[in-house]
């Protein structure tokens, strides 16, 4: 049985997959990415997981995995395979490729940035099958982007593309990460739902998921919290729809596990922001968070598909 190992590299998790040629899951599994022993640590976790799943894959399919691919959060340089630098890992400058390639007796890897790479997975197999222009956008600590044009990803001169988490859409708002303030990752992110409905309701251990369980219960404090960041989400994706002009908009990530208590006001703020511009299909992210393991098992594929046979 052809196959690929696949990684999708976490904060807190890593989930890795052997993949199939027509993207059947043919073994998943997940394990702790254990940041808090550093990130020599997490590297060494890394390696070790891709080495047993090469392992299980020869033992199983009675052949060796053909290539590997590896999604990582951060700054990524794709083409020279490094890990540039990872705020919720500590590393920087890590030759990623090269030390999964040297573990694996050399085999061909491809290293990914992990939103991309489910931007990748959902346009060709999920939700954006078929669309030739789409914009994925996860809704989770923090926001970010994947432009996808005619099945590929677009990565930018300098590998920020798609970074929509950081369009100011409230200037003077909270400050950000970035140093920034008012970006729109810091008003309708999952986790800012989350402080912004623990303040609300006096509860320091609500998050998302009570906020939009009480918005749809008609809890007003709730629908208040939940209409703001919903305006500042289609303000900073009117934005994006200006720039890009996709045919389909995906959302994904937490956030959009509340369903149509998001995706039914948010629909209606764009639509009413909107002037000149085409309206997208706005619709939800269809491979929840297997999303970035497929999409590093695309990204193995198509590098064997642009090897030179010898």
């Amino acid at each position: 049985m052809k196959h690929v190992i696949a990684l999708d590299v976490g904060g807190t998790g890593i989930k890795a997959a052997l993949i199939a040629d027509d993207g059947t899951l043919l073994h998943e599994a997940r394990r702790a990415t254990g940041r808090d022993r550093g990130p020599d640590a997490v590297v060494g976790t890394i390696l070790d997981f891709a080495a047993e799943l090469y392992a299980l894959g020869r033992d199983r399919f009675a052949a060796p995995a053909r290539a590997a691919g590896v999604a990582v959060p951060g700054i990524v340089d794709a083409e020279g395979g490094i890990a540039v630098y990872a705020a919720n890992l500590g590393w920087r400058d890590v030759p990623l490729r090269a030390l999964v390639s040297s573990r694996l007796g050399s085999l061909p890897v491809a290293l990914g940035h992990d939103v991309r790479t489910g931007g990748l997975a959902e346009g060709r197999i999920g939700a954006g099958r078929g669309a030739d222009r789409f914009l994925f956008v996860p809704l989770g600590t923090g926001i970010a982007g994947a432009i996808g044009i005619a099945g590929r990803i677009e990565a930018g001169a300098h590998g920020y593309a798609g970074e929509i988490g950081h369009i100011v859409v409230r200037p003077g708002g909270p400050a950000c990460g970035c140093g920034q303030r008012g970006c729109l990752e810091t008003l309708a992110s999952a986790s800012a739902v989350s402080r912004a409905w623990a303040a609300a309701s006096g509860d320091p251990a609500a998050d998302a998921a009570d906020c939009a369980e009480a918005v749809a219960s008609g809890d007003e404090r709730a629908r208040q919290v939940w209409d703001t960041a919903v305006g500042a989400l289609a303000d900073g994706l009117v934005t994006a729809l200006t720039l890009l002009d996709p045919r389909t908009l995906i959302i994904g990530g937490g956030l959009a596990e509340a369903g149509e208590t998001l995706f039914t006001p948010l629909r209606a703020a764009v639509e009413e922001r909107v002037t000149f511009q085409r309206l997208p299909h706005i619709v939800p992210a269809a491979l929840g968070d297997t999303a970035g393991c497929l999409g590093a098992g695309l990204l193995a594929w198509d590098l064997l598909a642009t090897e030179v046979p010898a």
